[in-house]
């Protein structure tokens, strides 16, 4: 296809998701070892290394994977990751469960046998050990983290699924990647700016 070809000579790939759907990977730059399931949607980054030789990682619809993620399984489990989530830079995934609209901050690991619940935030630096359930709308710090407020933070985790699913089309299409600090953009993603308003623009922009 005509997407492929542009792919190839910007230095990345397609990869076949579960659902037959192209999903964007910077696939010179980032390996997926093994039994690695990619759902519709999905952006994985530079320098992502997904490694499966036992049980399995499963990557749910429209979760971006970013620059340096490591995500491996665990000896008695796999990794598995929600729909609308973001993994973000330099962080480690072992053996772990993770919710629909989740967000994971820079440099974040989550150990074998964890379990994350639906609309968390994951604040950066933050280490859990083995076994740690974290319930549903947490936000967690620490090391080893802890629960330290409860509150349903699905808006705003999706509105940034939504825009980094946006940005790594526009990097595969070779489009305007900048979009995101146009004049008609940027405040959206300013402190203070409701979330529902940020989402339903995001939603209907066609870029330029």
């Amino acid at each position: 296809s005509a997407i492929a070809k542009l792919a190839e000579r910007l230095g990345m790939g397609l990869l076949e998701c579960a659902a037959g759907i192209a999903t964007i990977a910077e696939f010179q730059m980032a390996d997926l070892l093994r039994k690695v399931t990619v759902e519709k949607d999905v952006s994985i980054w530079p320098y992502v290394v997904i490694r499966s030789e036992m049980n399995e990682v499963v990557i749910g619809e429209k979760t971006n994977i970013q620059d340096f993620v490591m995500i491996h399984v665990g000896r008695h489990t796999g990794t598995r990751i929600g729909q609308n989530c973001s993994i973000t830079h330099h962080c480690t995934l072992h053996g772990c469960n993770i919710g629909d609209n989740c967000l994971v901050g820079i440099n974040s690991t989550i150990m074998d046998g964890c379990i994350i619940g639906n609309n968390c935030i994951i604040a950066g630096h933050t280490f859990l050990p083995q076994g740690t359930m974290i319930p549903d709308n947490s936000i967690v710090m620490g090391a080893p983290g802890k629960v330290v407020q409860t509150r349903n933070c699905s808006e705003q985790n999706l509105l940034n699924a939504i825009a980094y699913h946006k940005n790594a089309l526009a990097f595969a299409n070779q489009e305007n990647y900048r979009r995101w600090s146009e004049p008609d953009i940027s405040p959206l993603f300013k402190q203070g700016t409701p979330v529902e308003d940020c989402l339903e623009a995001l939603l209907n922009d066609k870029g330029k």
